[in-house]
């Protein structure tokens, strides 16, 4: 093969990588889809409560959690282009696990090695800012960042539609050609790994976050059936704390840690993690919500007995208004401060949890809910890694977006995991259909969530966006870099 022509393969890869790494992130969306929609669903076909067939959804975030900062440490190194490989090569199996039709537990198994997917979207964000051009990386980032949450409304209505047309099994199978098509196409395009010093993984760290967070969510799911004042709530709870404790006392003694714990003492990098932490809490409380409700039927006294198709097509609003934050974003963050933009997003969404506590009578009423909420969500996400990205060296992007997307997942495992808690509070005994109250209940403490997330964003460095089109920082964060200014870098 003559050079020309190896120039053209190596032009044709360039031209395909964003393409490919978007398609790593809608990945993560069809994973996700995969769970709230079809929850009602698993539980009537596997013959469990709604409560447990929330499993099939919390185990997947959960693990997502818990592998997230490991794939992103290994990933900063020359080991990215393996770990992302690998990660697609498990989701592929567990969505074929869950394809087959072998019982709840193969389900959960199949639902959590998907779960692996999740930390993909760093990885990717991560090779875009190593592999493009500054140009290039900038929009490829925010739209990287906003694949997610765009994908879920996109997600929901098709895998919801093969699930009513051709049973559950078959939206897995769907899942399992998304992912084939995801791995060939990584492993014809992704440019190779980063040739940095590899890390050494810290095993520690990952085995106390890992429990921790286990715990934590196992709590959360178990406080109504165990009572929220029980021995063995407390017990679990006090411990899986002080296990974050202890991680984190771990994470700032050891030289290589799994997540540098030091970035966060840039005010704008902790802002921007709390932030991903409670949006994911307040995402995923109203989207679990809303899933469950409009899927009751009409002789609850509530809910809509709609389809999973449907129910998909309700959040399908959600994806096409967080796009169109993207959008919006930008030219807002050239002229406001930092300390002006993340609080608007948070109004937005709080706008939204509050018109669901409100209204939720017509139909029609949840598709604009859900519109609204999806532009306040993905406003926050597209922000986030600009003011991460703007405020950490190069070579820490990888574990500093890692630890920012686990926090996002730890938000969601919470958010769906207290809507099921508070609903199953609200059911009475011998019935298995919360009343309306609790979704009302769950909303309004959604509410709270926004609200308290408009103080803390408030708080960021008043700093006004840069204009002009400098380029995002590929090397070591300089020191005389103010916190917060590079706000608008990525979202342009």
């Amino acid at each position: 093969m003559d050079g020309s022509t190896m120039g053209e393969l190596r032009s044709g890869r360039q031209s395909a990588l964003v393409p490919v790494l978007v398609s790593l992130g809608m990945l993560v969306a069809v994973v996700s889809s995969l769970g709230a929609p079809l929850v009602p669903t698993i539980a009537a076909e596997e013959h469990v409560s709604l409560n447990d067939a929330q499993w099939s959804l919390t185990v997947t975030l959960l693990v997502g959690a818990v592998v997230t900062p490991v794939m992103g440490r290994l990933g900063d190194g020359p080991r990215r282009r393996k770990v992302i490989i690998g990660a697609l090569v498990a989701v592929l199996t567990g969505c074929v696990l869950a394809a087959l039709p072998l019982g709840f537990g193969t389900l959960v198994t199949g639902r959590a090695l998907q779960g692996l997917g999740l930390g993909l979207t760093p990885l990717a964000i991560a090779t875009a800012r190593d592999a493009l051009l500054p140009e290039r990386s900038r929009p490829a980032v925010a739209l990287l960042s906003i694949t997610t949450v765009a994908g879920v409304g996109l997600g929901y209505p098709v895998t919801g539609l093969i699930a009513q047309s051709f049973g559950l099994h078959a939206g897995f199978w769907f899942g399992a050609a998304a992912a084939a098509a995801a791995l060939v196409a990584a492993a014809v395009v992704l440019p190779p790994s980063p040739r940095r010093a590899a890390a050494r993984l810290d095993v520690p760290g990952a085995i106390l976050l890992g429990a921790a967070l286990a715990g934590l969510l196992l709590a959360l799911s178990e406080a109504e059936t165990w009572g929220w004042h029980s021995v063995r709530l407390l017990t679990l709870a006090g411990t899986s704390a002080l296990l974050l404790g202890i991680w984190a006392a771990h994470e700032l003694r050891t030289t290589q840690p799994l997540v540098d714990l030091r970035l966060t003492k840039d005010r704008t990098v902790l802002t921007a993690h709390v932030t991903a932490l409670m949006a994911g809490v307040g995402m995923y409380l109203l989207l679990s919500l809303v899933t469950r409700f409009v899927q009751t039927p009409r002789a609850a006294g509530y809910g809509f007995g709609a389809s999973v198709a449907l129910t998909g097509l309700v959040l399908l609003p959600f994806s096409i208004a967080s796009v169109a934050a993207g959008r919006v974003v930008p030219l807002l963050a050239r002229r406001a401060t930092n300390a002006l933009v993340l609080p608007l997003g948070c109004l937005i969404s709080l706008a939204a949890a509050l018109a669901f506590a409100l209204a939720h009578d017509r139909l029609w009423e949840l598709f604009t809910i859900m519109a609204v909420a999806g532009f306040g969500v993905g406003w926050m996400f597209a922000v986030m890694p600009g003011l991460i990205m703007g405020s950490v060296p190069a070579h820490e992007t990888g574990s500093a977006m890692s630890y920012n997307q686990v926090l996002r997942y730890v938000g969601y495992s919470t958010g769906s995991v207290l809507s099921a808690t508070i609903l199953q509070a609200h059911t009475s005994v011998g019935r298995s259909l919360p009343t309306s109250d609790g979704y009302r209940t769950a909303a309004l403490l959604a509410c709270g969530v926004w609200a308290a997330m408009i103080l803390v964003t408030s708080m960021l460095p008043s700093r006004r966006g840069q204009g002009g089109n400098e380029p995002a920082s590929t090397g070591p964060a300089p020191t005389s870099r103010v916190p917060g200014e590079d706000v608008t870098r990525v979202v342009r």
